[in-house]
């Protein structure tokens, strides 16, 4: 794991940067290959989702992130800025994702790529240009059901031995979207194979802060916590916004006091928080951003 900063920081950002409707709040610009660098200039890190998507209806077809794209957004940020990354889901889906989501009597079709050091090594390989600023690269896992993952000790004897071919030198975070997992063997196993935990707000999941409280001791043990502020149902909110994402339509004030005394003692134990905040947490995350800054400040009077 990357070693912890004499002057631990605060890293925050959102989930993706192109939004026309965030213009007047982050941007001056109409030019969308303009976005990234007036982002850049806002805020110090982003999430980039769309290396997730790479796994389809073919396994044989994987999509791996193209160099010239890497090259673009590396040259559009400065070197202070950290690039979140999600690992694309070939590696992190046990099954082919279903033709018809509603048709329960489709039989699941295992993925042949589930956890492939091969794969996610050209993965990394893909990212070159952007290595030197690179903050977490994030496993992000579905909820795993029994048919598609025995038990928690199944998955984590799985995940350790793929953990052990990881190269040198990243930061890497991992992501469970069952509740059941995140009790306190699961956050001591993740300092045994050296991965930082993802606390996420949404998909049912429990809080950040709730989880921080339970397992506080072990938590302050490791050198950074990624926390994503992503929402509960995306669906209402694109009704709220009509996915024009300018304007706060769902507040989480008493949430965000919550996570921004968890920040505050992150960075007291020596913890460096990574926040990225999605537009369906309240509407906009450029203004969520506003406000949990605002809030951290008054802890910090």
């Amino acid at each position: 794991m990357e070693a912890v900063d004499k002057q631990v920081e605060l890293r925050i950002g959102t989930c993706s940067w192109n939004y026309p409707s965030w213009e007047g709040l982050v941007y001056h610009t109409h030019d969308r290959a303009e976005y990234l660098a007036e982002y850049a200039a806002r805020y110090d890190s982003v999430e980039v989702d769309r290396w997730f998507w790479s796994l389809f209806e073919d396994p044989a077809k994987v999509r791996m992130p193209e160099l010239g794209d890497v090259r673009n957004y590396r040259d559009a940020v400065p070197n202070t800025f950290r690039f979140g990354v999600k690992a694309p889901n070939s590696v992190t889906l046990t099954h082919l994702y279903k033709k018809d989501r509603s048709d329960h009597n489709e039989l699941l079709r295992e993925n042949p790529h589930f956890l492939s050091s091969k794969l996610f090594a050209e993965f990394v390989d893909r990212l070159q240009p952007m290595h030197e600023i690179l903050g977490p690269i994030v496993f992000q896992f579905e909820y795993l059901n029994k048919s598609k993952m025995a038990s928690a000790s199944a998955f984590r004897e799985q995940f350790a031995a793929f953990a052990r071919h990881l190269p040198e030198g990243f930061l890497f975070a991992l992501e469970t979207r069952n509740k059941n997992y995140l009790t306190k063997a699961h956050f001591e196993w993740l300092l045994e194979v050296r991965m930082i935990p993802v606390l996420i707000s949404g998909y049912w999941m429990p809080h950040p802060a709730a989880l921080f409280e339970e397992h506080k001791a072990c938590l302050q043990q490791f050198p950074a916590v990624v926390i994503r502020l992503m929402g509960e149902d995306r669906g209402e909110i694109e009704k709220l916004t009509h996915k024009e994402w300018n304007r706060v339509v769902k507040p989480h004030d008493k949430e965000l006091d919550e996570i921004a005394e968890m920040i505050s003692e992150l960075q007291t134990a020596g913890v460096r928080p990574f926040v990225f905040v999605n537009n369906h947490y309240e509407g906009s995350a450029p203004i969520t951003i506003d406000k949990l800054l605002a809030k951290i400040a008054a802890i910090a009077l």
